[in-house]
């Protein structure tokens, strides 16, 4: 069985962005260490258009083959004009409210947001599915979260778009690796204690 893994950037105090969902606050964070842990661990998580920008197009997968994010995600790509924000991976967007893809290469999910996730999870293959956001997409999905990966940057936001908008519910989860960066952000990596 394939995992789904949350792979977020957050606050110090849990949120993943202001408000209304932005999260540039984090970008300064972005430093030559830090995407150098990026290209070789998690290549796969910089946007397609970033790959590009930063000559890296050429990396492999390591971990996923898979993303699925939410509306307000993928809206931050289509803002830009960007259709197929992952297109070295398979794309799916959860939504309710979005009709028809915009790109061929971006599947909507708009009913049965668990039986899709979890086909996806049943498919044979070695490499993983990125649960890119948001907030209450990773909140739906909470029970079919395997893996956690939390870039916590150095910053307290005070108020914001909490890591899973859900309601109050006890998950458990086991950390298998921190590692710190010289910019002060640290990587945790937890499995789902089941």
């Amino acid at each position: 069985m394939r995992k789904l893994t949350y792979f977020i950037a957050c606050s110090i105090d849990g949120f993943i962005g202001d408000p209304g969902g932005d999260a540039r606050m984090f970008f300064p964070f972005v430093d030559e260490e830090f995407l150098a842990f990026l290209k070789a661990e998690y290549p796969e998580t910089v946007a397609t258009h970033g790959r590009r920008a930063l000559g890296i197009d050429d990396l492999e997968n390591k971990r996923f083959d898979t993303i699925v994010q939410g509306r307000a995600s993928y809206d931050v790509a289509l803002e830009e004009g960007i259709t197929t924000p992952y297109a070295h991976l398979r794309e799916y967007v959860a939504s309710r409210t979005l009709g028809e893809s915009p790109d061929p290469n971006v599947e909507i999910i708009s009913t049965d947001l668990l039986g899709r996730i979890r086909e996806l999870k049943s498919e044979d293959g070695e490499f993983g599915i990125y649960l890119c956001g948001g907030s209450k997409l990773a909140g739906e999905l909470t029970d079919e979260i395997d893996e956690l990966v939390i870039k916590t940057y150095p910053v307290v936001l005070g108020s914001g778009m909490p890591m899973f908008g859900s309601g109050f519910r006890i998950t458990e989860f086991t950390l298998d690796e921190a590692r710190t960066f010289g910019n002060g952000v640290l990587v945790r990596t937890y499995r789902r204690k089941r």
